[in-house]
């Protein structure tokens, strides 16, 4: 019991920062407040607001770190005498209405960097260790291993291990989806899932719908697998304009859409409930599977967990794929699959392709979601990536060029970056890699070479002056190619 009375406190003062933010920005943002002026002290909104001292606090370190207000020595806190502004968003997309054979990506030297120690790793959209649940992770792996040597040390064939299915399942009603334990296939990661999906869906030559820009490991498996990519036109915050795809089912022998339909990777973009139904309807409507890559949903920064495209899938068309390996362990290798009418054959791939995914990381997974302790772990998380994607868009703002503009993600942790004409990512790529910055520059994300001037960057990684220098060098770098 009080166990739950402190999860239930620990969120409601996660709200209540927040609220008081909000409202203390509103004032500012209505020229209530004007730059310069002395914003309530902290024992006056303490006292008119009925909130506490220590969340008054936290509410203008937010404010602080938005670049809206500052602290004066023995004096209290004031309007920055020029607020920093948050930079425009980017317009939708609008890819060529051709489908592209992948040819080639730089992937695998992008990965390659997250092993260097002396890097700031802003390119690889990892999530950094001390933000991650590895002591506890770590004493349930030891005490899997110790109570169950024989489950730890052998094969999980049937599509993974029973009580870790059911918790998958448990946790999907949070998505909107009911789904059986027995629907649900245990792979080595969200990326496992959606090649398998993709490979029971297609054959070589076929064509599948992805985002613009699109995620660059959905785009390498579409090349392994000989597969064409076409993109439809992209809205930064709420995913691909239906119309255009419609006008491409209407017009083109489409094999599959291929989507992460919630914070997506790289522009954060999440489709409201309404346009998840009509996109489920539509697929419906055209007898198209839909491979939903959720990997980000459990990390909203506000409010509840976002629905999945799979709750409103009336045809069983949806295989939904996701993972932990951003909000506990990218190094456990464990995602799954509700693969729906596809089981049977996805299973069977699964079988052939690996025999099954590390025993003992499922045990130990298994009994880290069976108490609260990852409800609470995801709150903090969740509120840092708030907080770094927030402090990430106000330093960009004051230290890129004019014209840079940056989405706007409600949840996950990363920023895409549209930066003048002029500026040349994979330029911007190599330059910042001589001085300790890894970046994903925005051509990985196109299969056709776009987004030359545009760039993905990691907010999944502790605060640091390091890495508030970092931005500053990168709009430096992009200072100088103008």
């Amino acid at each position: 019991m009080p166990t739950k009375r402190s999860v239930k406190d620990e969120a409601r003062e996660l709200r209540l920062y927040e609220d008081v933010a909000e409202r203390v920005e509103g004032l500012i943002v209505d020229g209530t407040l004007r730059p310069g002026d002395r914003i309530p002290s902290v024992r006056g909104l303490h006292r008119k607001w009925s909130v506490s001292v220590s969340t008054v606090l936290e509410a203008y370190r937010r404010l602080e770190d938005r670049g809206l207000v500052e602290a004066r020595p023995k004096s209290g806190y004031y309007v920055r005498a020029a607020p920093r502004l948050l930079p425009d968003e980017p317009e939708s997309s609008n890819p060529p209405k051709r489908a592209r054979r992948i040819r080639g990506s730089m992937a695998y030297r992008l990965m390659a960097e997250v092993t260097k120690p002396d890097l700031v790793k802003l390119g690889a959209a990892m999530p950094h260790p001390d933000l991650l649940p590895l002591k506890a992770l770590d004493r349930l792996l030891a005490a899997a291993m110790r109570d169950e040597p024989a489950s730890s040390h052998g094969y999980m064939v049937d599509s993974g291990y029973p009580p870790l299915r059911k918790e998958i399942a448990r946790r999907m009603v949070d998505a909107g989806c009911t789904l059986a334990p027995e629907g649900v296939v245990v792979t080595n990661g969200a990326q496992e899932a959606v090649y398998l999906a993709l490979r029971a869906l297609t054959r070589p030559g076929d064509t599948v719908v992805v985002e613009s820009p699109a995620y660059y490991g959905l785009l390498e498996t579409l090349e392994v697998l000989e597969l064409k990519a076409l993109a439809a036109r992209t809205h930064p915050r709420e995913g691909v304009d239906l119309d255009a795809l419609e006008e491409i089912l209407a017009s083109t022998d489409v094999a599959a859409v291929a989507l992460v339909t919630n914070f997506s990777n790289p522009l954060g973009s999440v489709m409201p409930d309404a346009k998840k139904r009509a996109l489920a309807r539509l697929l419906d409507d055209y007898e198209v599977p839909l491979v939903e890559d959720d990997i980000y949903g459990e990390l909203p920064y506000e409010g509840p967990r976002p629905t999945a495209v799979k709750a409103f899938d009336r045809g069983d068309r949806v295989v939904y794929c996701s993972s932990f390996s951003k909000t506990i362990s990218p190094g456990v290798r464990i995602g799954w699959c509700a693969p729906g009418r596809y089981l049977e054959r996805i299973a069977h791939l699964k079988l052939v392709t690996n025999t099954s995914s590390p025993s003992a990381p499922q045990l130990a997974i298994a009994r880290f979601l069976s108490g609260g302790a990852y409800d609470r772990h995801l709150r903090r998380l969740r509120a840092t990536y708030r907080d770094n994607v927030g402090r990430m868009t106000a330093l960009i703002a004051s230290t890129f060029p004019v014209g840079t503009r940056a989405t706007r993600p409600a949840g996950g942790h990363l920023l895409w970056i549209e930066m003048p004409r002029g500026v040349d990512s994979m330029r911007l790529y190599e330059s910042a890699a001589r001085q300790k910055i890894s970046i994903a520059p925005g051509p990985m994300f196109s299969a056709n070479g776009r987004y030359v001037n545009c760039m993905r960057l990691n907010a999944g990684l502790p605060w640091s002056p390091r890495l508030e220098d970092a931005i500053g060098t990168l709009g430096r770098l992009a200072h100088r190619q103008l």
